[in-house]
């Protein structure tokens, strides 16, 4: 058994497709509704973008798009693909055989950000994956099919879940998921999401407290 901490790794080739370009892209069909194009300079983008965020026109970023993988616990993906104007491709369970050296013939869960290890919380949570992964191997080796021994399979379980949204919809699952209401976990990988945009994007995000 494998306990790991989520992560998150940006998928755009941002050598190719840079911040530059994509407010860039963004000034340019905006400015199609206004017949400004004669107003587009070479730094004009990011002030443009951080015009019509202001002011509400928010359609206008959705001609730019990121791309995350998310390595995470398969609770917080079932929160995460109840945003709908995305793609997504997972991990899947009916195909994945963790008892095949691929996976090193053991299962991965991912450690809960809620409890301390010294804790009996943890020490329990941890005792219930060693049972899901006993269960989970002693089911592949009595010729259960991986979709039929993935039933034992907890919400705790690795996933890795790839996320495409565009830059409007991105701030809407911020806003919404780095909220103290969020669910911790869920809460934990957005954060993650946000100080990325925060670094590498800030018009994107600089309205959005966190």
């Amino acid at each position: 058994m494998k306990i790991i901490k989520p992560y998150i790794e940006i998928q755009n080739d941002m050598m190719f497709f840079s911040e530059d370009q994509i407010l860039k892209k963004i000034e340019q069909a905006g400015r199609t509704c206004y017949k400004s194009e004669d107003k587009i300079t070479t730094n004009s983008a990011e002030d443009f973008v951080r015009r019509v965020i202001a002011s509400g026109h928010e359609s206008v970023i959705e001609h730019g798009y990121v791309t995350f993988k998310v390595v995470c616990d398969r609770g917080v993906t079932h929160e995460i693909v109840r945003h709908r104007i995305a793609s997504y491709s997972q991990e899947s369970t009916r195909y994945c055989n963790y008892s095949k050296d691929k996976f090193g013939r053991e299962l991965t869960f991912i450690k809960p950000c809620f409890w301390n290890e010294d804790s009996k919380q943890y020490e329990f949570w941890k005792m219930a994956m060693q049972a899901a992964e006993y269960h989970y191997l002693t089911l592949i080796e009595k010729q259960a099919t991986a979709q039929e021994a993935r039933s034992v399979l907890p919400n705790s379980l690795k996933t890795e879940i790839v996320i495409t949204m565009n830059l409007r919809e991105w701030r809407h699952f911020l806003k919404l998921r780095t909220s103290t209401k969020a669910h911790p976990q869920m809460r934990e990988i957005a954060i993650m999401i946000y100080d990325w945009f925060k670094e590498v994007m800030p018009v994107i995000v600089d309205d959005i407290q966190v």
